[in-house]
């Protein structure tokens, strides 16, 4: 068994309690940023004298090969080992001799994998922002092609006033955005480097932390080694963000199964994102929607459980913090897995615009426009409001839709109506009539079509890095 410790024990750990104690079954996906940060650590330390040109040479080579073998599978990672640390250090050891083992000077494997699990989520912090930002470009397009494809507006899931699917598209695409704005409050917040803060008291060596921090793209280090080594509300914080990111597609994955019915009929999926039944020859059915639907409770679960584990941690370390890896990791492959393919099902989904039109004109949906109406001809609203609650109840009656009534019927129980009714009450008037920004009219959609595609011309957390 490799582990990093031993000389204060003076028998072997019980091969139960070692299992149970090692987490190199899943820690190992922080392989590329312990490599990372060990040398940028080593770097360091030559800049500071504490190791010699030579030994940073050695030891960087060194790490470099063993990077280099692992991902061209030459070499497995060894699950012997208790963690990708010991993994990566003792076959350093193996292949340059005494010199591996100066690699941990300064350092601990506190703040090591401190350091590891920030690089990690950072990473994955800019990789779900640029997700996000695919899915709103699909939106987007989406909402440019249907200023005009009118659709019913609902309240209580019961039709209310007429919209665009424009329009419905653009909430999502303000949910996703302000996704968006809290991945880079995160990053934002969480880029400082723990390395240098030791196990909890810092060190004795002349480390420059700031150095370190720089080297890995950190805006500095961090300013307290015991919460350097204690901290994990960044992935507090980037778990509450993903699961209201999984809230957002879970809202929308309803309303597409709810279109997809047969009762609805509003859209196809595309047969790429829809499956059958082993018995109903006629089912296609929306499974990619109700499982993005139902891993929402996954990630959700992984927040409270982390939320759970810190609530009764004093400082500094404790080895419940591990736990905090295994949640996470699920969480963000659930995440991005969901954002992947929730994107290519909207972008290859099909609308029924003329279906989504009859039903907006069938429920009624412009029947706040026919009170407004009548108070346009002097009539209090409370008594409009009374008078097109009596004709949608003869409409009902009837099987008819107000716009179908003829002028006769309609001035049997209001004399106030004219023949210019069937006009004001037709779903383009009713919704080009809202041009207030944020409204469906048509005017007000092309100003904020025109302020989104600005926005989503601005750089990715991703793009962005990569330039500085």
């Amino acid at each position: 068994m490799a582990q990093l410790w031993g000389g204060r024990f003076t028998k072997e750990t019980d091969r139960l309690v070692y299992d149970f104690n090692a987490s190199i079954g899943f820690d190992r996906r922080l392989f590329h940023e312990d490599i990372e940060g060990s040398m940028a650590h080593v770097t360091m330390l030559a800049k500071q004298g504490i190791l010699t040109e030579g030994e940073r040479d050695e030891i960087l080579e060194g790490l470099t090969g063993i990077r280099q073998d692992v991902d061209a599978g030459t070499i497995e990672i060894d699950e012997g080992c208790e963690d990708i640390h010991s993994f990566a250090e003792a076959e350093l050891i193996r292949r340059i001799g005494d010199t591996g083992k100066k690699l941990h000077t300064g350092r601990s494997r506190n703040d090591q994998v401190a350091l590891d699990m920030r690089l990690y989520t950072r990473k994955h912090v800019a990789e779900v922002d640029g997700l996000l930002k695919d899915l709103l470009a699909v939106i987007l397009a989406a909402m440019e092609e249907n200023i005009g494809t009118y659709m019913p507006g609902f309240t209580h899931l019961q039709k209310a006033q007429p919209t665009t699917l424009a329009h419905h598209y653009g909430a999502y695409f303000e949910m996703f955005r302000r996704d968006r704005q809290r991945m880079a409050d995160i990053y934002e917040r969480m880029n400082y480097c723990p390395l240098g803060a030791g196990a909890l008291a810092g060190t004795t060596y002349p480390l420059d932390r700031d150095y370190t921090a720089s080297l890995l793209g950190f805006a500095g280090p961090t300013l307290n080694s015991m919460d350097s080594v204690s901290d994990r509300d960044y992935l507090i914080e980037f778990l509450a963000a993903l699961s209201t990111v999984m809230m957002h597609l879970s809202r929308f994955s309803e309303e597409i199964i709810i279109w997809n019915s047969n009762e609805y009929q509003f859209v196809e999926i595309d047969d790429a994102y829809s499956t059958g039944s082993s018995i109903m020859p006629q089912k296609k059915n929306p499974d990619i929607a109700e499982l993005v639907r139902g891993k929402t409770g996954r990630v959700y679960g992984a927040l409270m459980s982390l939320l759970t584990t810190m609530k009764g941690i004093p400082l500094a370390y404790n080895k419940d913090m591990q736990e905090d890896k295994e949640l996470t990791f699920d969480a963000i492959d659930t995440v991005e897995d969901c954002l992947a393919l929730f994107t290519g099902m909207l972008r290859t989904m099909r609308f029924r615009k003329e279906r989504m039109a009859e039903s907006a004109m069938n429920g009624f949906t412009n029947a706040t426009d026919a009170a407004d109406y009548l108070v346009g001809k002097g009539v209090p609203f409370r008594d409009a409001h009374g008078i097109i609650g009596r004709l949608v109840l003869y409409c009902v009656d009837k099987g008819s839709s107000i716009d179908r009534l003829s002028l006769e019927e309609l001035q049997r129980i209001s004399d106030k109506f004219e023949a210019d009714i069937y006009d004001a009450i037709s779903l383009k008037t009713c919704v080009e009539k809202r041009l207030t920004i944020g409204g469906p009219g048509a005017e007000a959609m092309r100003t904020v079509i025109e302020k989104q595609k600005s926005y989503l011309a601005e750089e990715s957390l991703a793009e962005r890095n990569k330039t500085e």
